[in-house]
């Protein structure tokens, strides 16, 4: 029986999708991003082994929520695509038994050909652009932007809905050409139902320290709204240019 590694898992998670979600964090992650809250969930091989009927009866007992809410599953991690053969399945039976909203929440590095069958059972992509700058992108998690791009590309030309977020960091993410440059990237593609940006947190601090893993963003402090405000409004003047 096909099983997967686990990480963590939520029954009632709202940020992640519509509605109320049953939230699965899967094991594994190639990208190595400075500000990760979760670096525990690194390890390809490591976490709790489960089967598809494991996860389905942890759902299970929570249907009404979802369904009257309008949420349902979403698959999260580390990097979820990296166990695509699992989440496949997983994805699958929810809709054969359920007919429950799937959503993953991806990084995009995998090859979208590779995961087509993923793709043709996800009915929303939640897809993370980390920096739009390919060599800032690469000092902040370690790999070029180059696939997550790509993968965007792909979700646009294939008419899939998609959610992007961006986590923005002080530091990082305030150089004004970049952030015009997201936003005109993210204006030219199809499909995309909501922008977000999510502001750098410190939360996960004690979790590299407990894994004796030194911290690279040390003092750099949550941005206040005023530079989220900055950051939205140069996103949205980059996507305007876009359409032009």
């Amino acid at each position: 029986m096909m099983k997967g590694h686990v990480h963590s898992l939520e029954t009632f998670g709202t940020v992640d999708g519509p509605g109320i979600r049953f939230v699965l964090f899967m094991q594994g992650c190639l990208l190595k991003c400075q500000y990760c809250h979760n670096p525990d969930t690194w390890g390809l091989n490591e976490g709790r082994e489960m089967t598809i009927n494991e996860v389905l009866s942890e759902i299970e007992s929570y249907l009404p929520y979802y369904r009257s809410s309008g949420g349902g599953l979403t698959v999260s991690g580390g990097e979820p695509t990296l166990q695509y053969p699992f989440v496949t399945e997983l994805f699958r039976e929810v809709k054969r038994r359920w007919n429950l909203h799937t959503a993953l929440d991806t990084n995009g590095y995998n090859e979208p050909e590779k995961i087509r069958e993923l793709l043709e059972v996800t009915d929303l992509v939640l897809l993370d652009l980390k920096h739009i700058d390919d060599e800032k992108h690469i000092v902040l998690t370690g790999k070029s932007n180059e696939r997550t791009l790509k993968t965007a590309r792909w979700l646009s030309d294939h008419g899939r809905k998609m959610w992007v977020r961006h986590v923005y960091v002080p530091g990082i993410h305030e150089d004004q050409e970049d952030l015009h440059r997201l936003g005109q990237f993210i204006g030219t593609l199809q499909g995309v139902e909501k922008f977000e940006i999510l502001p750098y947190h410190q939360m996960g601090v004690y979790k590299w320290e407990a894994l004796g893993k030194a911290y690279p963003l040390e003092g750099v402090p949550s941005p206040t709204e005023a530079e989220v405000d900055r950051a939205y409004r140069l996103i949205e003047e980059g996507r305007a240019l876009a359409s032009v």
